[in-house]
């Protein structure tokens, strides 16, 4: 079976190998045949260790395919059925998931430490329990949610990460206001989804913030409406609020850097939502004064923030009305051994969402 592999965290490219055999298989489980697969700036931030990820390890966790085959005891699902890879299932049973937080439950995280894959030389892991830069996976029940018939796996594969953790953050998490000012700081698939989700709940103003051009003239079709590179932020703010701030401002970006001057930008009394992903020894500071005088929201989304399913089906609902545009997102397509130049054009920030197509 055909997989890219990273060896090393730190590596910049992945080899694409014909020898990795997909395990695991048993009762709970199910076979996944993968069509299509985004890749997603978490990939990359596993890659270079910002994102905790046992080596040798196979990214991908936004995909979409078709069941092979069903262990003993799943329900629900059969050999055929067109799914889209959840890679964070809620297990149902966690104080979590009992409080109704289910994007906080941990059991996805702790599938992340078992191998689901085997070369010749050892074991080999899945980004996020799942690994979905390969033709086949295995993963437990929960993470095979099917979709309808309509819906394309490219576009299955975009609703079960970046478009459903950007909806969210909007929808869910911050709960944008009708009539709002918002600015978004990261343009890029997560991004423009929280661009999306603003425009939905009926923002007034959407400034999207993003040091390339191609992303911030992208921002402007999906709903921005202004879009500026991150020196002209502060002018931004100054003609779009009268330089008191704005009520919604998003990191999507995962820098503390960025995220202190997100909190800058937004307005005393306002919310800013952290959405972008982050390392471990990248500390956020505010002084203890500010945090009090201001009274500004802090909010992070993990996941977008609320129940993913009831999430897949509300982002499949606004795609079906044309509220939102996901075809568009997807900027560029390869085949699995043009791995390495999509890795190179989201780097570069060329590409929204590259398709994996396999």
């Amino acid at each position: 079976m055909r997989a890219a592999v990273l060896h090393e965290t730190g590596q910049e490219k992945l080899e694409v190998l014909d020898d990795v055999e997909a395990v695991g298989f048993g009762p709970g489980k199910v076979r996944l045949r993968i069509r299509a697969t985004g890749l997603c700036h978490s990939d990359v931030s596993a890659m270079s260790g910002v994102l905790p990820q046992p080596a040798p390890f196979i990214p991908g966790h936004e995909g979409a395919g078709e069941v092979v085959d069903v262990g003993d005891g799943v329900s629900g699902l059969s050999a055929g059925d067109r799914v889209l890879v959840c890679w964070l299932p809620a297990c149902g049973d966690c104080p979590s998931c009992k409080r109704g937080q289910t994007h906080l439950c941990l059991a996805g995280f702790m599938n992340a430490g078992t191998p689901n894959f085997r070369r010749p030389g050892g074991d080999v892991f899945g980004f996020a329990g799942t690994g979905t830069f390969t033709e086949e996976v295995v993963v437990g029940a929960g993470c095979a949610v099917p979709i309808p018939d309509d819906v394309p796996f490219e576009i299955a594969a975009l609703i079960g990460c970046g478009v459903t953790t950007g909806l969210g953050a909007a929808i869910n998490t911050a709960q944008v206001e009708a009539g709002s000012s918002v600015a978004v700081i990261g343009c890029g698939g997560v991004g423009i989804s929280t661009i999306q989700g603003a425009r939905v709940r009926g923002a007034a103003q959407i400034v999207a913030v993003d040091p390339v051009a191609s992303r911030r003239e992208a921002a402007l079709r999906f709903g921005a409406t202004e879009a500026v590179a991150p020196d002209e932020l502060a002018d931004a703010k100054q003609r779009v609020t009268g330089g008191e701030g704005f009520d919604y401002v998003f990191e999507v970006v995962g820098r503390s850097a960025t995220a202190r001057t997100a909190y800058e930008t937004t307005r005393r009394g306002g919310t800013l939502c952290v959405v972008g992903a982050g390392a471990m020894d990248d500390t956020f500071q505010v002084n203890m004064f500010e945090l009090f005088f201001d009274e500004k929201r802090i909010l992070p989304s993990m996941y977008g923030g609320g129940d993913a399913l009831r999430s897949y089906e509300r982002a499949v609902a606004l795609w079906r009305a044309g509220r939102i545009d996901l075809e568009s997102m997807i900027t560029h397509r390869v085949r699995l051994d043009g791995i390495n130049d999509a890795l190179d054009q989201m780097r570069t920030g060329e590409a929204l969402r590259t398709c994996v197509e396999l």
